[in-house]
């Protein structure tokens, strides 16, 4: 259940005249209860109970639209499309002197979401701690949580696993990950990575801050037969020691929190061998939005991935250079594949909505959950979002040199 909106009726006043006044510019079709018409025209957003609308928006900005839709309060027949346009625009939906008074009326990440040992912990479990069943419901057979890489478009669900064996792939090579290689994996996921690392030959160590993950990621390494070749420790990446020929980590670094960027790439820069190579994949938004919303509480964080932040590609060079030896080698961008595989779990998860009331989600939650899939994927099918794979080594010292 979504609490009913609670704003004053100036504030709702103001968020009337704000959003009326943005969605009359956009290509799309607001269409209001009682008949009328606002926008260019393009994907319906229809909006069922205006009040409620407007009064969640001058509550909580773009955490009470994002619960308006939890609500029902508005649909889409094609929710991707309207929220594609919107992201298309979102530098421009909120005028420019409000945007420069963001301060003033932007909601604030919680102290409680700050991502130290203890918060990393609540904040994982929050998401990756629902249920594995869950999430097997619209994940492919590999229960990879991350982009794939396809061939072509459009994809197919039939295409889907060898889409992310051929993603997790490129992370190895890139890494050099064979026969004898020391490697870690930050972040497990439920252990494919680990198991295609150890069929290589090489000596895995994952860690995790999920316990639903490391023991299905266990269970699965177990049935692979790579028990001996590959471990899960239920472990904070700060507190891992020892010396590793390659590290990985795929889409972990979004919930690492910028007030421990630097600490994170230095303890990659800590663990890794000389000659050694991190390969990450991470989602990466542009630096002047990073800049303008780093400190913003969203719907994300509320309702999805608390404490988490994406970083800029620029974000990452500047900690890297200021705090580690680590350099940036190589970058390829995914953008599309992630729009294709978001699409591929969002149709999964909505063919299979009757399995998730099963699991004990109500409906109120499958609207959560299926917001979620279509507000990522417009992110990247309007370039407002980018997955990159990147690769690091480590620059070497004057001594080395010689």
């Amino acid at each position: 259940m979504v609490t009913r909106p609670r704003a004053s009726r100036a504030r709702t006043a103001l968020a009337t005249r704000i959003v009326r006044h943005a969605l009359a510019g956009l290509p799309l079709r607001a269409r209001l209860a009682g008949g009328e018409d606002i926008g260019l025209g393009g994907p319906l957003m229809d909006i069922r109970d205006p009040d409620a609308f407007f009064r969640r928006i001058g509550a909580s900005g773009l955490i009470g639209f994002g619960e308006s839709y939890m609500a029902g309060e508005w649909d889409a027949p094609d929710l991707v499309g309207v929220l594609t346009v919107l992201a298309d625009n979102a530098a421009e939906l909120i005028p420019a002197p409000l945007q420069r008074l963001r301060s003033l009326w932007a909601l604030r990440k919680p102290e409680t979401q700050l991502n130290t040992p203890e918060g990393s912990r609540e904040n994982i479990s929050h998401h990756y701690d629902l249920s594995n069943e869950l999430f097997a419901l619209f994940l492919d057979e590999t229960l990879s949580y991350s982009s794939a890489v396809f061939r072509g478009f459009p994809a197919e669900q039939s295409l889907l696993p060898a889409a992310q064996h051929r993603k997790i792939d490129l992370l190895l090579d890139a890494a050099g990950v064979g026969e004898g290689t020391r490697l870690l994996e930050i972040g497990t996921g439920w252990g494919e990575l680990a198991v295609r690392a150890a069929a290589r030959g090489a000596r895995v160590v994952s860690v995790t801050l999920s316990a639903e993950q490391r023991q299905l990621a266990r269970t699965r390494i177990r049935e692979a037969g790579f028990e001996d070749r590959a471990e899960v420790r239920l472990c904070d990446y700060r507190q891992v020691t020892g010396e590793y020929d390659a590290i990985v980590s795929v889409e972990m670094i979004e919930a690492v929190g910028e007030e421990f960027w630097p600490v994170y790439f230095r303890t990659l820069d800590r663990l890794l061998a000389p000659g050694g190579r991190v390969a990450l994949q991470a989602i990466t938004m542009p630096d002047d939005r990073l800049r303008a919303s780093r400190s913003t509480y969203t719907w994300i964080h509320k309702y999805i991935f608390p404490g988490g932040l994406l970083p800029s590609t620029e974000a990452i060079e500047r900690v890297t250079t200021e705090h580690t030896r680590l350099r940036t080698v190589q970058r390829i961008g995914y953008g599309a594949h992630y729009a294709e595989t978001l699409r591929l779990w969002r149709e999964r998860f909505t063919e299979r909505s009757a399995e998730v009331d099963a699991l004990g989600f109500d409906a109120v939650f499958r609207r959560m959950w299926t917001f979620y899939l279509a507000y990522s994927e417009a992110g990247f099918r309007s370039g407002y979002l980018d997955v990159q794979q990147l690769l690091l080594t480590r620059e070497p010292t004057h001594q080395e040199n010689r």
